[in-house]
């Protein structure tokens, strides 16, 4: 009987505390892929794997969990976007403008980070194996702003 109990209490809880699932507006992904302009849209958790988004508009998008492994960003602008918890491993983000974004916990490791406006974004906690990065505000170390 306590056995049953304990079980059931562990399957409830597993659902009760399960981390809330984002899914990207499946219409959202095609607007961007065919106009290039996606200000504001929700791709959230969306798989952008080895995307061409050369110059696109993602001003205040919604980009938190987002795949874009080997993704190219070339002169993109994600101002004010949110790329929380995204994985941007072996991207090229060269001549981007990322100000004002949320960049915590973002995976750029092997990425080519080149020219890249970050003023006023959010970078904690990012993992930076491998990448290259030039001319651009992201730095290991410092302190932080008094």
């Amino acid at each position: 009987m306590k056995s049953s109990i304990v079980a059931v209490l562990g399957l409830l809880s597993s659902i009760l505390f399960a981390p809330v699932v984002q899914a990207a507006n499946p219409d959202h992904i095609q607007q961007l892929l065919s106009t290039r302009e996606c200000q504001g849209c929700d791709l959230s958790g969306a798989d952008l794997t080895a995307a061409h988004l050369i110059g696109v508009d993602l001003r205040d998008a919604n980009l938190e969990g987002a795949i874009l492994i080997e993704a190219n960003l070339e002169g993109a602008d994600l101002t004010g976007a949110n790329l929380e918890g995204a994985n941007l491993t072996a991207s090229m983000i060269t001549n981007a403008t990322l100000n004002d974004s949320i960049l915590d916990n973002v995976n750029l490791s092997k990425a080519m980070v080149y020219d890249v406006d970050v003023a006023g974004a959010s970078m904690m906690a990012l993992t930076i194996d491998d990448a290259q990065i030039f001319h651009t505000g992201i730095s290991v170390g410092g302190q932080l702003p008094e």
